[in-house]
């Protein structure tokens, strides 16, 4: 697999859709900080996003969506003057699926929002800016329009597995948007995200994540990525902000935390599977990267309800 499917996975990502929203008129819409990342997009109409702390609004045409990846209170607007009304209330006397604001149907909103297993503000939402925002005009966004379709599709003819269909679109939407993003304003990333936006430290990336057990040394990266190892390393230290092999222990003891969250796997197997020798030199690496001994992080896991048992008011 590659890094972004690689993380996903990992994160066992999960996409979950909410009533839609039609609007018309002059209207606005508040929302509270929503749990997971929240996503919409318009599917007919237009209007402004206004999220907490952002200087100013963004304004959304058909086709359009966009990911929240903050836990901010954000306004869905027709216009500047219009007066906000809450969510919840609007939301709880929805019908057939949809929510309505203002006077009239010029305006259809679909969207959700993405749950994720432990360790999802550190792999991936960090790494993002607080909105991601896709124009319908981009170059390359056809795949994005096509999950939108797909998703509204399902949730039209209300088929057998209609919902669980339309969530799985939702989570390719995701990664469709992830690389749009990735190609429309890569300066935005950081982490291991930015590098897949350099060719050689991708191609390292990719390397690592593909044989995560194997004893690489950076030339051995090099010679894969085909530049020399101070480029890969200056590269790599650059972009990603640590160098190839502090990037491969920390991958590998992310690795072995979820085995060790998911699994009665010894200590010993889980060492050899992410590429140690013994069973000691993976629990020094194991602490030294996370402050806790393996056996003990193993056993202060305890098994918890992630974002996706938690209810969030539309959209």
């Amino acid at each position: 697999m590659d890094p972004l499917e690689d993380v996903l996975t990992l994160l066992e990502t999960r996409g979950h859709l909410s009533v839609g929203l039609v609007a018309g008129g002059r209207w606005a819409v508040r929302f509270e900080a929503p749990e997971g990342v929240k996503f919409n997009a318009v599917r007919r109409g237009s209007c402004l996003l206004e999220v907490d702390g952002l200087d100013k609004p963004i304004a959304l045409g058909e086709g359009d969506c966009y990911l929240l990846a903050r836990q901010r209170p954000f306004t869905l607007r027709s216009d500047p003057q219009a007066e906000p009304v809450p969510a919840g209330p609007l939301f709880a006397r929805a019908e057939q699926g949809l929510a309505r604001a203002g006077e009239g149907d010029d305006v259809l909103l679909r969207g959700g929002r993405f749950s994720f297993g432990a360790r999802a503000q550190e792999l991936l939402l960090d790494h993002l800016p607080p909105v991601v925002h896709i124009p319908a005009g981009t170059r390359h966004a056809e795949t994005v329009r096509w999950a939108l379709a797909a998703i509204d599709e399902e949730l039209t003819r209300h088929e057998m597995g209609s919902t669980l269909v339309a969530e799985h679109l939702a989570v390719v939407m995701l990664v469709h948007v992830l690389r749009l993003h990735l190609a429309r304003e890569p300066h935005t990333a950081t982490g291991w995200l930015a590098g897949l936006t350099d060719p050689a430290v991708a191609t390292a990336l990719a390397a690592l994540h593909r044989t995560p057990a194997h004893p690489w040394t950076v030339a051995d990266l090099a010679r894969t990525a085909a530049v020399s190892r101070s480029t890969l390393a200056a590269r790599f230290k650059s972009t990603v902000g640590q160098g190839p092999l502090e990037y491969l222990t920390h991958w590998r003891i992310e690795l072995a935390a979820r085995r060790l969250r998911a699994t009665p796997d010894t200590l010993a197997t889980i060492a050899h599977a992410v590429g140690y020798g013994s069973e000691s030199a993976f629990s020094v690496a194991f602490k030294r990267v996370t402050g806790t001994p393996p056996g003990d992080y193993r056993r202060q896991q305890i098994p918890t309800l992630s974002n996706a048992a938690i209810a969030v008011p539309g959209l």
